[in-house]
């Protein structure tokens, strides 16, 4: 079966600012105050809780990741405690999911966002069901830019890894595709816009109405 799999935080949702925030709830707890900002630094939330700690620690001139190891557990505490508070899902999401499986593509996600994290923001979300697989940081032991968690995605998805497509928005994204050896779309209305297009991505995806229409240039 022709599988789509999804990237989450950055393709199907922007997450930033509950993910900004429980990071500078880190940074409060230490008695800095808010060291990230909600918009200036999207970007870098949507490279993940470590990320966004070790940026917060740059800037008050602490280097190395022993801080940053420290309080990525209380990250993840804040995170799920206030996972959907500014979450939601980019326009059009839905019906362009809705689109690919009445076209018979079968779609999943894989995340570098903890499993039981990602279960638990796409079901507040409502959409959790459209997904056949989620693949999440800590499923496997490894996590992208491997190919594994990919592949698993797409497995557990009920497709077939030749027949395949990766969605996603970062540089991870399209280093997991190309680990995986499959076509990759990297969307364009997120915090990076059209800069993604030096990743030379096989496609560009500028809305979900167009979501249908990309992947089957990619795969059919």
């Amino acid at each position: 079966m022709r599988t789509v799999i999804f990237d989450l935080d950055g393709t199907l949702a922007d997450t930033s600012g509950d993910l900004i925030a429980a990071a500078n709830a880190c940074f409060r707890d230490l008695g800095h105050g808010d060291m990230l900002d909600p918009v200036a630094d999207r970007s870098t939330a949507f490279h993940g809780g470590r990320a966004m700690l070790r940026l917060g620690f740059e800037r008050l001139g602490v280097t190395g990741d022993e801080a940053v190891d420290a309080q990525y557990p209380r990250l993840l505490t804040s995170y799920a405690e206030n996972i959907d508070v500014f979450t939601t899902l980019y326009p059009g999401v839905e019906a362009g999911i809705e689109g690919l499986l009445e076209a018979g593509y079968t779609v999943g996600i894989c995340t570098n966002k903890p499993e039981g994290l990602a279960e638990e923001l796409m079901t507040r979300l409502g959409v959790r069901g459209l997904f056949r697989s989620l693949i999440g940081a800590d499923t496997l032991p490894v996590r992208k830019p491997d190919p594994a968690p990919y592949v698993a995605a797409v497995e557990r998805a009920g497709g077939d890894v030749a027949r395949s497509a990766l969605v996603g928005d970062t540089v991870t994204d399209r280093e997991t595709a190309r680990a995986a050896g499959v076509p990759c779309a990297l969307i364009t209305f997120g915090p990076d816009g059209r800069s993604v297009e030096s990743l030379e991505p096989e496609a560009l995806l500028d809305d979900y109405e167009a979501l249908t229409a990309v992947v089957a240039r990619l795969i059919g």
